[in-house]
């Protein structure tokens, strides 16, 4: 073998090994909510799998409201502790946030998330975790023991709780009917979250201007707050003028 080309498998290898490793985060991990974490200033956003918002309410067995998007984020980080965190990178989202399948040893953080019955399998984007929720649900483990809305179909308004009906998994099985705008306006969580076409993220109250008019659409990553701390917080803003 020539040196040249003993020099170009060395070259090869190293390029290999480098574009694994860009493609893997390693380091302690803070929990931003139940499907998003932050490792070294990166955020990232747990691969196919949704779950509760931080300020979503579920009801459990006896009809008992509980935060399951707080519990499903404490859950979350109880199992982290201060351990490394392996996060695979699968995509970007139009956010910048990366998109990534995390382990915490050999244990896949997604699929366990889902399993506990803490998050849901994001079937839109992905069926890695189907089996997953299939086991929570057949177990009624986490959110499947009681009443509870898709965390999808929260952000655009629809609530389970005042419709007086379990959602999807509930104990009746029946699945609501989505809601009016108007209808979705008298919730708690009420606050429409409007990302504009030059991508300003901005927050509508009740009874505002541009409240009727301001349709939110999930799939773009708009959402429903229940407080303009909340709103604030994920990074929105009061309209100006």
């Amino acid at each position: 073998m020539t040196k040249a080309l003993s020099v170009a498998i060395v070259a090869i290898i190293a390029l290999g090994v480098g574009t694994v490793q860009a493609e893997a985060l390693t380091g302690r991990a803070s929990v931003i909510d139940g499907d998003t974490l932050d490792i070294q200033g990166q955020r990232i956003r747990l691969h196919g799998i949704d779950a509760p918002e931080s300020g979503q309410a579920c009801q459990d067995v006896r009809r008992r409201e509980f935060r399951c998007g707080q519990k499903a984020a404490l859950a979350l980080s109880d199992k982290i502790g201060r351990d490394a965190v392996v996060c695979e990178r699968k995509d970007t989202d139009k956010y910048g946030r990366t998109v990534a399948v995390c382990r915490l040893g050999a244990v896949d953080l997604n699929g366990w998330l889902v399993e506990q019955g803490l998050a849901l399998a994001y079937r839109r984007y992905s069926e890695a975790y189907v089996p997953q929720e299939d086991s929570a649900k057949g177990a009624k483990r986490g959110i499947w023991t009681g009443a509870f809305t898709a965390p999808w179909e929260w952000r655009k308004g629809e609530r389970t709780m005042d419709m007086g009906m379990a959602a999807p998994g509930g104990p009746d099985g029946s699945i609501p009917s989505p809601k009016s705008p108007a209808a979705a306006a008298t919730s708690t969580c009420a606050i429409k979250g409007n990302i504009s076409r030059s991508g300003n993220r901005i927050y509508h109250l009740p009874g505002t201007r541009d409240y009727e008019r301001t349709q939110i659409n999930e799939a773009s990553g708009e959402r429903m707050f229940c407080s303009e701390d909340e709103a604030k917080a994920a990074g929105w803003r009061a309209p100006r003028g």
